[in-house]
């Protein structure tokens, strides 16, 4: 099977000190797995690696569609495949490197999304009927074809109604059986799995405050400034950083306020992330403390490669 490196852990747990490090030691490039990364002219906010940071190493899935866009999972699982096909093709190894578990494990499968995505014919149709018709008009589809998702299936419930609806106009299946059957498949890729994590909480806790400060000093107040300046309205400016800083500038609260409210949203989302990562059996952790020694955790991360490549 093709092999794939995923380093994965909490935000500011040096995922990207360490994803470098290890494309130079094992000839490989970088596949971003970060949900905000993705969006153009976020970067202060969403911690995007700089040239600098870079340090040589080609990094790929970075400022790849505007904030005005929507994405999906399946749009990911897609653009992040292909570079993973052309890395491996040109003899290197694609390293995965991010903080969205779901953008993860779903490269790492690379069929969960395959029977449709959020461009599809069947998708688009779909709307305009919800939307000329109503739901219920969509639900009568589920109720004669897939009763079981009729049922199970909240009325309000829009996205979700539509996309089992579709399931069931692309493939002929009902979105259970869809994924029971995808669920049985092998995973495309066989990746090796280390995460990122520190002993005491209150370690990692103190990281995330520090560079929410770090960010605000390199100007995240005017990056959002000029993001709502452009008239942006997208759903990515609700992100963690953005949403508050937003608020700041529109008289809600003060620049301290939101400032203590992106290091508690940012401490929420570390423990959410934990939370994804730790059903996963098959992560080798490293657990730090500080200071951090990043040549031991360097060392630590070859050994294990080592043994699985």
């Amino acid at each position: 099977m093709n092999k794939l490196l995923c380093i994965l852990g909490p935000t500011a747990s040096g995922k990207t000190s360490l994803g470098v490090a290890l494309a130079k030691l094992f000839n490989g490039e970088v596949i971003s797995a970060d949900s905000m990364q993705i969006y153009r002219g976020m970067d202060v906010g969403t911690a995007k690696p700089t040239a600098e940071e870079m340090d040589g190493v080609v990094h790929h899935m970075l400022d790849i569609c505007d904030i005005s866009e929507s994405y999906s999972v399946a749009r990911y699982v897609r653009e992040a495949d292909a570079c993973a096909v052309d890395i491996i093709s040109r003899g290197k190894l694609p390293i995965v490197v991010g903080g969205t578990g779901l953008y993860v494990d779903a490269l790492i499968n690379g069929r969960e999304f395959s029977a449709y995505n959020e461009d599809s014919e069947f998708r688009q149709q779909l709307e305009i009927q919800a939307e000329k018709d109503g739901i219920d008009s969509v639900r009568e589809i589920l109720k004669k074809h897939d009763p079981a998702s009729y049922e199970r299936l909240h009325p309000n419930d829009k996205k979700r109604i539509i996309r089992a609806a579709e399931v069931w106009l692309s493939t002929g299946k009902t979105i259970t059986q869809h994924d029971r059957e995808t669920g049985a498949l092998p995973p495309k890729y066989d990746a090796i799995k280390i995460g990122l994590n520190f002993e005491n909480r209150s370690e990692l806790y103190a990281r995330i405050d520090k560079r929410v400060d770090i960010m605000l000093d390199n100007g995240l107040v005017d990056e959002v400034r000029r993001l709502l300046d452009s008239g942006h309205t997208g759903t990515a400016l609700q992100a963690i950083g953005y949403k508050e800083f937003s608020e700041y500038l529109g008289g809600k609260m003060s620049l301290e306020e939101a400032c203590e409210a992106v290091k508690q949203g940012s401490r929420r989302y570390a423990k959410r992330q934990l939370t994804w990562l730790r059903r996963d059996d098959s992560i080798h952790w490293i657990t730090m403390n500080e200071p951090v020694d990043f040549d031991s955790v360097v060392q630590d991360a070859c050994s294990y490669i080592r043994r699985n490549l």
